[in-house]
């Protein structure tokens, strides 16, 4: 099988004939490959040449953000405080020259894609996560509270410009997966109660997902921490999936497999066992093979292999990695 089609078949709940995809979404820290360096990893590989060093599959992110973009005065803040903030910077927002590159970017890919060498996920922003982004974490709280108004609008016309990002994209190729940038969790659960997000963010997702869907594209958020409580209000949303599945902040991908048995699910190895050896890597796996043999799961780092994580040990990794996605399949 192609590495696209195992990516694929797995995202649809289908049996891969020899193996499950091998990929880590978010590799590692740069601090991670310069340790390597000097632990005899080549100095001169590219991010695409340090994934085929090491024989894994590949999942190119063609990123889609609506932040603002170009030279404007410096009397216009990048921070939005009011509506007169936004109104100031909003015209330097969801730009067409963004979409235009991201297009450009598909059109360099689409050879490969199309013959199956490689995966496509878009990145887009999303409703938690964008708002904070220009207000700042503190603000951004209390502007759930404070200023209503201007949350909404900020992600009404974010619904809008994503729908033309995607729609753009899929008029040069139909990517794998979309998945929305969010953050909105942490090691005890939501950011934000179930109240707040059916009022500020479940509108607009069910203004894009349908969109998305529509076009065939399975759609994922990207959330850090524990996301288990937060699992069915996505699912309200009509989102498929949920990565990277935090095991520190204590997800336990098998609970949420029986939970929701066709919940899509990537992530999920504890990135902590990764610099204890064979044994501690090889009972991480054990704990997860059920759940990779269930389907609807790309088994991968929890989010970037951290830098105490030596070139040795890794490599141990990724034995383990090909054995027990060899495994999952039979």
């Amino acid at each position: 099988m192609t590495p696209r089609e195992r990516f694929v078949n797995t995202l649809n709940f289908t049996k891969c004939d020899d193996r499950l995809p091998m990929i880590e979404w978010a590799a590692w820290w740069d601090l991670t490959i310069d340790r390597w360096k000097k632990e005899g990893l080549p100095k001169d590989l590219s991010w695409e040449a340090s994934l085929q060093h090491f024989d894994l599959d590949t999942l190119v992110c063609i990123g889609a953000g609506g932040g603002p973009v170009g030279e404007y005065p410096q009397s216009v803040s990048r921070v939005v405080t009011s509506e007169a903030g936004y109104d100031a910077i909003r015209p330097y927002m969801y730009a067409d020259s963004t979409i235009e590159e991201a297009m450009a970017h598909a059109r360099r890919l689409k050879e490969g894609h199309d013959r199956g060498d490689f995966s496509i996920r878009i990145w887009l922003d999303g409703y938690f996560w964008f708002p904070r982004g220009m207000m700042g974490i503190e603000a951004h709280m209390f502007a759930f509270y404070d200023q209503p108004d201007l949350m909404k609008r900020i992600n009404s016309d974010l619904a809008d410009y994503n729908n033309r990002a995607i729609k753009a994209i899929c008029s040069v190729l139909k990517p794998d997966m979309v998945g929305f940038a969010e953050d909105m969790s942490y090691n005890h659960g939501p950011m934000l109660s179930r109240e707040l997000f059916n009022e500020f963010l479940l509108p607009y997702y069910k203004r894009t997902v349908p969109v998305i869907k529509g076009l065939g594209v399975k759609v994922l958020v990207d959330t850090d921490g524990d996301v288990t409580e937060m699992v069915p209000w996505l699912l309200d949303a009509g989102i498929e999936g949920v990565y990277p599945l935090e095991r520190q902040a204590g997800v336990d991908v098998a609970k949420i497999r029986r939970q929701y048995p066709k919940l899509i699910i990537m992530g999920g190895y504890d990135k902590m066992v990764m610099s204890k050896g064979e044994g501690p890597m090889r009972a991480e796996f054990e704990r997860l093979l059920p759940v990779m043999r269930s389907g609807g799961f790309i088994p991968s780092c929890d989010h970037q292999t951290p830098p105490e994580v030596s070139l040795t040990n890794f490599k141990i990794y990724m034995k383990l990695f090909r054995e027990y996605c060899e495994k999952a399949v039979n």
